[in-house]
């Protein structure tokens, strides 16, 4: 009777964790009706970037979040200048069955910059920089070395911040847990135990965008050597704190008691990142840890300064000189401005391993979107706020692309089948269910037709594919368009 009695026990505390464990992973926040009715058409109606003719085009966020092998999703939404909602989905730890909670923190990769900029735009309304100074004007610790490639022009801030600079070295990989670390100056040199290559002019600046995650690394300099102090601690002192990110950090190394609040990042395939996640010591690049709602905050502030309603940080002034195209019609500083019908956003996206983000705030009217999640795969997050765009009303923010899908002669389908390589990866073409599908490792697209020899990939937003032939009329490979280049994909 003893060991029945033990056994009951056991089964009831283990039916009660699960009904824990559950609650948590749908999130237990409840809204009112109305709210709660949004956000499950947010949920049931993801917006893919095209619609099929004929088919059904619509998606869930836990069909989606299957299909890209994502483990956990956070959301915050922007109405009227509030916070309307915000929820997680999934897991942040998937190992330890810990779940995404809006209180889960995730890399922001280069969302980092949005907020970089407003430190140093606060040091300019402050005087202590100037936008059009040289940069070596400021620099103490270490100097830019400008060579014969920069025509005798000087580097700004704002140059540095609206990726004009001229500037190699796009972005940053991160360093894995255990490795050694280096110092930012070691990092702008290229010296070891730096993985990435100096930080160089590629041409003079000022002359065209060309984006630059070293060119923010040195904004981080900047200001370290301007204020006298680490860069997290200024940051959380001038900005983050006073914008009501209190969450968010950009510290290195990463306190304990922010430990259990961490999501794990994970590759594309649904596999965990070793380490857990990596370590960005180029921190106004891509060193930010923050959650939506926190992002969320960022947003809102940068509303109302814009409106001259608020000014913990920035006033009406220096918010318009920050949401100012700088040399081109979208690239600011330290933000995108994007064009949606009417109405203007101010948008960044950020990919470090293993985690991916994007934001929007519009510019007038106080709507605004964030979602992260623990992933290397980018789509979901557009098909996330294309949703949150429709079903909040924001007009033509998501004019998805209409394609017709023609059915292919199988003579002319089985002369695609085979192995194609793209740098040092290959790719496998195979007939699986009647169905002409692109492998690679554990990644199955479906080609959808819309001629004999083009076709497009749901899965790869924009991009173009088209088969092409040699002189005896053999398939040789693929042409994969993205935007103005176009890559040669050769058949093995």
């Amino acid at each position: 009777m003893k060991i029945k009695t033990n056994n009951h026990l056991f089964l009831f505390l283990f039916f009660f964790l699960q009904v824990v464990i559950n609650s948590l992973y749908s999130q237990e926040k409840k809204y009112s009706p109305e709210i709660e009715k949004k956000i499950t058409e947010v949920e049931n109606n993801l917006g893919l970037w095209v619609n099929v003719e004929g088919a059904s085009n619509q998606k869930t966020l836990q069909q989606q979040m299957d299909f890209y092998h994502v483990n956990g999703v956070s959301i915050a939404v922007v109405k009227d200048y509030k916070i309307e909602w915000s929820r997680g989905y999934g897991w942040a730890d998937s190992s330890e069955q810990r779940p995404v909670t809006t209180a889960t923190l995730f890399q922001a990769g280069s969302i980092s910059k949005s907020i970089n900029g407003i430190g140093i735009l606060k040091l300019v309304q402050e005087k202590q920089l100037n936008l059009d100074t040289d940069i070596n004007e400021y620099l103490k610790t270490w100097k830019f070395p400008y060579d014969s490639l920069s025509k005798g022009k000087k580097i700004t801030l704002a140059n540095l911040l609206s990726h004009t600079a001229g500037l190699k070295v796009y972005g940053f990989p991160g360093y894995e847990i255990g490795n050694t670390i280096p110092a930012l100056n070691a990092i702008l040199d290229g010296k070891k135990p730096s993985i990435t290559p100096a930080v160089r002019s590629a041409f003079e600046p000022g002359l065209k965008f060309q984006y630059s995650g070293g060119g923010i690394a040195i904004s981080q300099a900047v200001l370290q050597d301007i204020t006298n102090k680490p860069y997290d601690v200024f940051m959380w002192e001038s900005v983050l704190k006073p914008l009501g990110m209190n969450n968010s950090f950009y510290t290195i190394p990463i306190s304990c008691d922010k430990q259990n609040v961490l999501a794990t990042a994970y590759k594309e395939d649904g596999n965990e990142v070793i380490g857990k996640f990596h370590i960005y010591p180029e921190q106004a690049a891509a060193g930010l840890w923050t959650n939506p709602t926190d992002l969320a905050c960022y947003i809102i502030e940068t509303q109302l300064a814009m409106q001259d309603k608020s000014n913990k940080v920035l006033s009406q002034e220096m918010t318009k000189i920050r949401l100012t195209p700088f040399t081109d019609s979208k690239s600011a500083l330290g933000v995108f401005i994007d064009k949606k019908g009417e109405q203007t956003y101010f948008q960044h996206g950020g990919k470090n391993e293993g985690f991916v983000a994007q934001y929007y705030g519009s510019m007038e009217g106080g709507n605004g979107v964030v979602v992260m999640a623990n992933t290397s795969n980018t789509a979901i997050l557009m098909e996330i706020i294309n949703s949150v765009a429709v079903v909040y009303d924001w007009k033509q923010f998501y004019e998805p692309q209409i394609k017709k899908v023609v059915k292919i002669n199988n003579d002319i389908l089985e002369t695609y089948l085979g192995e194609y390589k793209i740098g040092g990866n290959i790719l496998s073409i195979k007939k699986i269910d009647n169905e002409i599908i692109i492998c690679q490792g554990k990644e199955k697209n479906k080609l959808n037709f819309i001629s004999d020899t083009d076709f497009f990939l749901v899965e790869k937003p924009g991009d173009e594919f088209k088969f092409t032939f040699n002189s005896v009329n053999q398939v040789d490979g693929i042409n994969l368009k993205k935007g103005k280049n176009i890559i040669k994909i050769n058949k093995i």
